[in-house]
């Protein structure tokens, strides 16, 4: 019986946005060609954002210049404003562009300096801007609770959801921003977004403890959705969990399972470990 295949997304710019160190461009260059190498089609590897709030995203031009032609893969990039959409729409080899939009006012005040009513207009730019260009990823985060006391609903995803694909967003991913939802509740949401909109177009970017991984994976592939994101050696923790533990889906254990419980995503396995291990290593030398 074939495996069915799941959209994976590597997110080193996740992993490296809060390092304290620079990490040299020819250095980040190198490991993102190890991933294409290793089967990887699905990137999210650099961020047009100021770099007095990012630094590390400083080259975000030059990396992008070091990989090869994507290819039918995609080469992901964080855009927050007018600005950041600029350079975007001037990078050379990027496929698609990413903005984070909040449930909680709070922190989409924190993240991007605007308000959420501020944001849609922002999005409705990015769609026109984008078409026929490059795709674009609303990453809809706070999705399963907030640590602010702001209003959370599953009507109000589903209400988001709803007024983004409106707009024209074909593509939006669910966000557990700090990392604290419980495997059920990412279900049950996941479940009623799937209900109302099916599962084409959605994915689940998750943060989680090591023991919460495999469950919180496990609730996703309930759901029906078939699109997940991390990162190797589960670097790029969420400062407001409050919690060093808490991070990105790791990459190395996430992956083995989906093939054990039947889906590929088209990554060599046995490249996993070294390339966990280099994530690590380059954590330990600049973050």
């Amino acid at each position: 019986m074939a495996k069915l295949p799941v959209r994976y997304v590597e997110c080193p710019r996740d992993a490296w946005q809060g390092f304290r160190r620079f990490i040299p461009t020819q250095e980040k260059a190198a490991f993102l060609n190890r991933l294409l190498e290793a089967g990887f089609r699905h990137l999210d590897l650099t961020s047009f954002v100021s770099p007095k709030w990012v630094p590390q995203m400083a080259d975000a031009e030059e990396v992008l210049a070091a990989l090869p032609p994507p290819q039918g893969r995609t080469y992901l990039a964080i855009v927050a404003n007018e600005k950041g959409l600029e350079r975007a729409l001037r990078a050379p080899n990027l496929t698609a562009i990413g903005y984070p939009f909040s449930l909680s006012e709070t922190f989409q005040r924190k993240n991007t300096n605007r308000s959420r009513e501020e944001s849609w207009p922002l999005v409705e730019a990015m769609v026109e801007a984008t078409k026929g260009r490059l795709g674009l990823v609303v990453y809809l985060s706070m999705a399963f609770g907030n640590p602010y006391g702001d209003p959370w609903s599953v009507e109000g995803v589903l209400e988001d959801i709803a007024r983004l694909r409106d707009l024209g967003v074909k593509e939006i991913a669910l966000a557990d921003t700090y990392g604290v939802a419980e495997a059920g509740r990412i279900q049950e949401v996941l479940r009623e977004a799937v209900a109302r909109f099916g599962p084409e177009g959605l994915g689940a970017h998750l943060h989680a403890r090591p023991e919460g991984v495999l469950a919180k994976v496990e609730a996703v592939l309930a759901s029906g959705i078939l699109w997940l994101e991390g990162a190797l050696a589960g670097v790029g923790g969420c400062p407001f969990a409050g919690d060093e533990l808490v991070g990105n889906l790791p990459t190395e254990r996430v992956l083995p399972y989906l093939e054990e419980r039947g889906y590929t995503t088209g990554v060599d396995l046995k490249a996993l470990p070294d390339l966990a291990g280099e994530a690590a290593r380059l954590k330990l030398l600049y973050g």
